[in-house]
């Protein structure tokens, strides 16, 4: 373990100078840039002001451009429903399925300023004698009107709900121009078409309205001009005075901007009339937008009123002023405090720095002490586990000494089998002493390896391990696979060494294992998966298993030494990764440890090896 030391250099404190209690040269050109700060601010202020209040009209203004089309694709759909349901019927539909079908559509609740939707047909002179007999079998006293002297007919058929526009029922369209120009235009474009300004039969306040058109045919929608007309029926149409269509749209004083709508020249609603008290006579903002909608051109025109000025007039630029004017008084007098803590606190910098010299000094020794400590630790151990090879090897060469000379003894019929049993306990404990050494020097000599690093690919590895521990290769499968590891080859075979030792250990039925070893590689860094299909560890005991000395094995297990993922947990973290276990018992185990790829520094020095 290392500190990292950073020289720190102060002044001694009797060296610094006296502080100096007028303003400097520095201190009067922060005054100034803090004035011109004052006053950009302030123009910023303004400006975004204006951009703000310019955004909130074009918001009002896009919101009501975008209500009046999505309310006109409303009405259009409910035409449209009206002659797709004619349509149905053969392109033929009596008044009472009229009737049962306007029901349907709740006019009065989903299509505000909708108060009826008609049926008219297209009906040429030869056809109209024809025409009148069919209707008089529904309604006796049907007939049409006003004379013209166009020469076709285009009748008002149906009309629901009929107590609202009944005296609109046998209207010819054909009267008046916009009337039949609309229903024209939507016969020959089949499309949804509007007419021209109009005042409408029921209206006794003669306001300007519309009427909107979508048409029907015979059979299938027609290709061009010429078969449209030749298989037009009819359309769909509804009666709009315009000024109610609004009144269901938007509510005047729910609104910052006001709006006329002009049609031809012809003003069709208007909301900047002298008896509205939200007139602004001199707008903030003010615009014409031109409407393309169903064959006309609506111009929209667009003015604030006074609600409008009332929520966008700001006293937020003075305020900045003002504020900013105190700010610099304020900025003085700060400064005028700082030059005189400026001295104080230089002296307490220097005392500060020299603590944290000091603390940085005892730190370093303390860090070196550390490290003489750990090294020391390890060499006992290595030592230590080293020289129990010793009298492990005398006590076990007295053991089969023992067993020689009692050979003779064990042949006879009253020899007591206890002795026996006793010399392979002993032989049994010499067996798990030496493994237990072996491990302890191995953990001991983690980081430390004077194997040659060579390049070595998890294929070999595994290779290598199927010859050592005598698996076949669906026994011990290999999947994915990653660049060659170069980074402490030897300390990697350890490791995939003991995971798949201990699957093989400690597995209920070797008839039965499978140990699968996948690989992915990623940011330099290859993480490996260790599986077995085994008995599975319980979650209680994951964090243990990786002690020193922790086992799960019976104590008379004699390859269990409790080491073996001690060594692996250490020489994973040794390299910056970590070692992780997913099990339940009954469940097999798969361990999960990250290794470099490879590695630009060299390991630690070797341990000398004890005589």
């Amino acid at each position: 373990m290392s500190v990292l030391k950073t020289p720190v250099h102060s002044a001694p404190t009797d060296t610094v100078s006296p502080h100096r209690t007028g303003l400097t040269v520095f201190h009067v050109l922060v005054i100034a840039l803090s004035l011109v700060m004052t006053l950009s601010a302030w123009e910023f202020s303004r400006n975004q002001m204006d951009t703000r209040t310019s955004a909130r009209f074009e918001t009002e203004r896009d919101q009501i451009v975008s209500l009046i089309t999505e309310r006109m694709q409303r009405y259009e759909d409910a035409l449209w429903a009206g002659a797709t349901a004619i349509e149905s019927h053969g392109s033929d539909i009596s008044r009472s399925e009229w009737q049962a079908f306007a029901k349907t559509l709740r006019l009065d609740t989903r299509y505000p300023g909708l108060n009826a939707i008609a049926v008219m047909h297209y009906v040429e002179e030869d056809g109209l004698s024809a025409y009148l007999n069919r209707m008089s079998r529904e309604e006796p006293a049907f007939s049409t009107f006003p004379a013209h002297g166009y020469p076709s007919y285009m009748p008002v058929s149906y009309i629901a709900p009929e107590r609202y526009s009944r005296a609109a029922l046998g209207l010819d369209l054909a009267f008046e121009q916009e009337r039949r120009e609309g229903a024209i235009a939507a016969r020959d474009t089949g499309q949804a078409r509007i007419s021209g300004p109009i005042v409408l039969v029921d209206d006794t306040g003669k306001k300007p309205g519309f009427l909107f058109y979508a048409p029907f045919y015979h059979g299938e929608a027609p290709a061009t001009v010429e078969a449209r007309r030749e298989s037009a029926v009819g359309t769909v149409f509804a009666p709009f005075q315009t000024s109610k269509l609004m009144a269901g749209l938007l509510a005047q004083e729910r609104r910052g901007v006001h709006f006329d709508i002009i049609d031809d020249g012809q003003i069709i609603h208007e909301e900047h009339g002298t008896d509205n008290a939200q007139i602004d006579p001199d707008p903030m903002f003010s615009e014409r937008i031109a409407l393309d909608l169903y064959g006309r051109t609506w111009t929209l025109d667009m003015r604030t009123n006074l609600a409008f000025r009332e929520a966008n007039t700001f006293v937020q630029p003075t305020m900045i002023l003002f504020g900013g004017l105190l700010i610099e008084a304020l900025i003085i007098a700060l400064l005028m405090m700082m030059a005189r803590a400026n001295a104080r606190a230089v002296a307490y910098a220097d005392r500060v720095t020299m603590a944290l010299r000091e603390e940085s000094e005892k730190l370093t020794h303390a860090n070196s002490a550390l490290e003489s400590k750990n090294e020391e630790l390890e060499q006992f151990a290595y030592i230590a586990s080293h020289d129990l090879k010793t009298p492990i090897r005398g006590i076990g060469g007295l053991t089969e000494m023992m067993e020689d000379d009692l050979e003779d003894y064990f042949a006879q019929p009253d020899a007591n089998p206890d002795v026996a049993h006793n010399l392979e306990r002993i032989r049994d404990r010499l067996s798990r002493m030496t493994t237990l050494t072996k491990g302890i020097m191995e953990f001991s000599r983690i980081g430390r390896s004077d194997e040659s690093v060579e390049p070595v690919t998890l294929a070999q590895v595994i290779t290598s391990l199927r010859a050592d521990l005598e698996l076949t290769d669906d026994r011990l499968q290999l999947e994915g696979d990653v660049p060659p590891i170069t980074a402490d080859t030897f300390n990697f075979r350890r490791v995939l060494e003991n995971l798949v030792g201990n699957a093989v250990k400690y597995h209920h039925d070797p008839a039965t294992l499978a140990i699968t070893v996948s690989a992915r590689e990623a940011g330099g860094q290859v993480t490996v998966r260790v599986s077995d299909n085994g008995p599975g560890i319980a979650p209680e005991y994951h964090d243990k298993i990786f002690g020193m000395f922790q086992t799960l094995a019976p104590g008379n297990h004699a390859d269990s030494t409790g080491i073996g993922l001690a060594i692996v947990r250490k020489s994973v973290e040794n390299h910056g990764g970590r070692v992780s276990l997913i099990s339940n018992v009954g469940e097999g185990a798969t361990f999960l440890f990250t290794w470099p790829v490879r590695t630009e520094t060299t390991l630690s020095a070797p341990l000398s090896k004890a005589a």
